[in-house]
């Protein structure tokens, strides 16, 4: 009797590198993500390394990716439009609320001269930032994090408006932060910076 074997059912290996040089072509460069500083972070950083092991197959995909525990990896193009808005500078120094993937700190830390990155809900190690990125949407900005900022301060953020996230993107003046909001985005909600809720009766 003849046995014919089944043909191997394993997914073929991600080519990373073609795999991120797609991932600039099709997703960021037609979407206006041109800055060749922010792109060539997107060559240089690994996604596949930031997501579960099961998940790497679809680490370039122009969506979010879930991780688990209810966190997800942005797609590339939020956190590309986030590092075109945000146009770190080499004197600047950042903080970053990192909604748990380390991706954006990965792309952001060798284009400013510091980087502090917190969790959700965590108070500022310190103050004197130049620029704040919140990898997620909030419905408010919270004091402590506009006291971290230095006057002139930049911040960008996914913000929530009339319900929908959005880029947004904020300057310090006279204490406070006034917003402007972009485009729709991709944006996973931060619980840790929803507005408080209001009874109603």
């Amino acid at each position: 009797m003849t046995v014919v074997s089944e043909p191997a059912l394993d997914a073929p290996a991600l080519d990373a590198g073609a795999a991120r040089r797609a991932m600039i072509d099709s997703q960021l460069r037609p979407s206006g993500v041109n800055d060749p500083r922010v792109l060539a972070r997107f060559a240089e950083v690994a996604r596949e390394d930031f997501v579960p092991a099961a998940s790497r197959a679809v680490a370039y995909i122009d969506r979010a990716v879930p991780l688990g525990n209810g966190l997800v990896l942005a797609p590339a193009l939020t956190h590309g439009q986030m590092l075109v808005e945000a146009g770190p500078r080499p004197d600047d120094r950042a903080l970053l609320v990192d909604g748990g993937t380390g991706y954006l700190a990965a792309l952001l830390k060798p284009m400013v001269a510091a980087l502090d990155v917190i969790a959700p809900g965590d108070k500022p190690r310190g103050k004197g930032y130049t620029l704040l990125l919140i990898d997620g949407a909030i419905e408010e900005l919270p004091a402590t994090l506009a006291a971290a900022l230095n006057d002139d301060g930049r911040v960008v953020t996914g913000l929530f408006e009339r319900g929908v996230p959005r880029l947004a993107v904020g300057r310090k003046a006279a204490g406070g932060v006034g917003f402007l909001t972009l485009g729709e985005a991709d944006f996973a909600p931060l619980a840790a910076y929803a507005r408080p809720r209001q009874w109603s009766f």
